[in-house]
């Protein structure tokens, strides 16, 4: 019998004593792992549920939920016991306050696995104008108040004079999106701070800097798509002047139809993601509960089915996620294995 099964049938027999003695949280069972968060690795990790599923027909295949990586980390650090999750996934680190909440409401010991990584891509129709951006560009384009001043740009010439006289019309995630959370730190914020006055700002008041450089304008020019990824493809594909923003795997899996835009002169790709020199590359993970492992049937072999599929010839790099480097890979494995708790010092 395999480690993983003897593990699922352990859990199985215990599940309701494990679960029962969560602390003083409501008692109660559950026979199936319940993950939540990023529509980014939402697809990748319903590969992972379907392959244990095969694996292992004793284990009932996972619960996976596309709430967004804010919404599942809050849904995640709410406690501990079988109405919460087992599982975050998430397309960008835990944040401190998040960790902070966790540690709150009871949820002590968390497993940090990166899976794999993304890019932040955008993209415009097959038949689109053909935009080449860059950090700034997108910056001044859906900043709220771009350099503290009041947003005026209509279209993507007022932005930059070298891009086409077309109105600024970006669909992309949500606000509860790790992916919006990634355009901030990866674009929004890296174009601000091309301008030396807002790179000073960050020292002398945070707050206002992360507001004037992170705030995304509201009048219509960026249109809040929801999680749904796919929604935002057929968007754009219908309006040949729009731009979408959403997570690489999105970009690949549709590139009949749409195509990707360049960020400083850089097209995201699977190499340029890899080796990041894509400026929207980011690492994609999933956040363990550590005191369900023994509880939940599946969870372990859940966690551990990733590492056996995020190889460079596996099922996830067939759906587009990008691979990440062999001593990322390496680590990620030994996690699996050692199930290390996270310390929320080295968080932001």
């Amino acid at each position: 019998m395999s480690m993983i099964r003897t593990i699922a049938l352990t859990a199985a027999a215990s599940g309701a004593l494990a679960l029962a003695g969560c602390g003083s949280q409501e008692a109660g069972t559950r026979d199936q792992v319940r993950a939540v968060g990023s529509s980014t690795v939402y697809p990748f990790a319903k590969a992972v549920a379907e392959s244990l599923a095969k694996a292992d027909p004793s284990i009932k295949s996972p619960i996976i939920e596309s709430t967004g990586t804010g919404a599942g980390m809050k849904l995640f650090c709410a406690g501990v016991g079988a109405q919460f999750p087992d599982i975050a996934n998430a397309s960008r680190r835990m944040k401190k306050s998040e960790f902070a909440d966790c540690q709150k409401s009871g949820v002590k010991d968390i497993v940090e696995i990166q899976v794999g990584l993304d890019g932040v891509a955008f993209a415009e129709a097959q038949n689109g104008p053909g935009f080449a951006l860059s950090p700034e560009d997108v910056y001044k384009a859906l900043a709220k108040t771009p350099y503290g001043k009041p947003q005026t740009a209509k279209t993507w010439k007022d932005v930059n004079p070298s891009l086409p006289a077309e109105p600024i019309l970006v669909y992309g995630p949500p606000s509860t999106s790790g992916t919006r959370d990634a355009l901030k730190e990866l674009i929004l914020t890296k174009g601000c701070d091309e301008n030396a006055e807002m790179k000073a700002l960050k020292d002398g008041d945070k707050d206002r800097h992360d507001k004037v450089c992170g705030d995304v304008r509201d009048d219509g020019a960026y249109v809040d798509a929801g999680e749904n990824d796919n929604l935002i493809v057929q968007k754009i594909e219908a309006n040949p002047k729009a731009i979408g923003i959403f997570g690489f795997s999105y970009l690949e899996e549709n590139e009949g139809r749409i195509k990707g835009l360049t960020m400083k002169g850089v097209t995201p790709t699977y190499a340029t993601i890899s080796d990041f020199s894509y400026p929207g590359a980011r690492p994609l993970y999933i956040y363990v509960k550590k005191a369900h492992l023994k509880a939940i049937p599946g969870l372990a072999g859940f966690v551990t089915e990733w590492s056996k599929l995020w190889s460079k010839d596996g099922v996830l790099a067939k759906l587009g996620m990008v691979v990440a480097p062999d001593d990322v890979l390496a680590a990620s494995a030994k996690a699996v294995n050692d199930l290390p708790v996270l310390d929320g010092a080295e968080l932001k």
